[in-house]
C-alpha cells in the first residue's frame, strides 16, 4: 500500500494528473489527452499520475500527441492504493450567484472534504431545480474531478443534493449548524452546513441542531464553508491543517 506520505510527495512532483477507470491500463477520458499536450504542453517521457479516483494510482510516462487515448500513458511503476484520509468530512452549503458555486467546491476539494452537499435553505437566493439542478451538479463534478487532480488527490469528493436542512439532518447524523458566535468545533465533528448571506429561518433553527462557531466576525458564505472545511479536515488530522 505504500506511506500515503510517499505517495502525495510522488503524485505532487509528476507533471499531471488525471483520473481513468483503471490505472494499470489507462485510458484517456475524452478531452485529456489535448489538454497534456496542447495545454500543459508535455513532452515524451514526463510524468503523469492516473487514479481511478477510488484510492488506486499509478505513476505513467506520456508518449506523446503521437498516442491515442489508449495508448498516451504507458505505466511506468505498480498500482498504489492509499487508504482513505481518516473519517469522511462533509459540508454543505447553500449557492450563491455567479461562480462562486465553482470557487466553493474547487477550494473544499483542495482541502480534503470528502462529501459536498448542495443546500436548498430557507433563505437561500439561487435555487436550483429539475434539470436546472442536474446540470449545475454535473457542472460542479467537473470543478471537483478538475481540482482533485491539480491537488493530486486519489479521492475524488462526492457532489450531493440539492437538499433541504431538514432533508440533510434526516439522511445524515451529527448535522451541525454554522453560527456567529457558536461553541468551539469538537474534534469528532463530521458534518457542517452553512448557510445563505441571509442566515437560517426561523424554522430551520427550530430543527433543534447544534451549532459550531467558525470565526469571530461575520463571514461570507464560500468564506464560511473554506472555514468549515479546514476545521473538520484538521480536527480528523488531529489538527494538522
Amino acid at each position: 500500500m505504500g506511506d500515503p506520505a510517499d505517495g502525495i510527495a510522488v503524485r505532487a512532483a509528476a507533471a499531471a494528473q488525471v483520473f481513468v477507470p483503471d490505472p494499470a491500463r489507462p485510458v484517456l477520458a475524452e478531452g485529456d489527452l489535448h489538454h497534456l499536450d496542447r495545454v500543459l504542453r508535455l513532452r515524451p517521457g514526463e510524468a503523469v499520475v492516473a487514479s481511478d479516483g477510488r484510492g488506486a494510482w499509478c505513476l505513467c510516462r506520456f508518449r506523446g500527441a503521437d498516442a491515442d487515448e489508449a495508448a498516451a500513458l504507458e505505466p511506468d511503476a505498480d498500482v498504489r492504493r492509499e487508504p482513505p484520509e481518516g473519517r469522511p468530512v462533509t459540508v454543505a452549503f447553500a449557492p450563491a450567484k455567479g461562480d462562486r458555486p465553482e470557487w466553493v467546491v474547487q477550494k473544499l476539494t483542495e482541502l480534503g472534504v470528502d462529501r459536498l452537499v448542495v443546500l436548498a435553505a430557507d433563505r437561500s437566493v439561487v435555487r436550483w431545480e429539475g434539470s436546472r439542478a442536474e446540470k449545475a451538479v454535473a457542472r460542479l463534478e467537473r470543478v471537483a474531478l478538475e481540482a482533485a487532480a491539480q491537488s493530486r488527490r486519489v479521492f475524488l469528493p462526492e457532489i450531493a443534493g440539492p437538499q433541504s436542512v431538514r432533508q440533510l439532518a434526516e439522511g445524515s447524523a451529527g448535522l451541525t449548524l454554522a453560527e456567529r458566535g457558536g461553541p468551539a468545533a469538537e474534534p469528532s465533528l463530521s458534518l457542517v452546513a452553512v448557510g445563505p448571506e441571509g442566515g437560517w429561518s426561523p424554522a430551520e433553527r427550530a430543527l433543534g441542531l447544534g451549532t459550531v462557531g467558525l470565526a469571530e466576525h461575520v463571514l461570507r458564505a464560500e468564506t464560511a464553508a473554506v472555514a468549515a472545511a479546514v476545521v473538520l479536515c484538521a480536527g480528523r488530522s488531529g489538527g494538522r491543517a
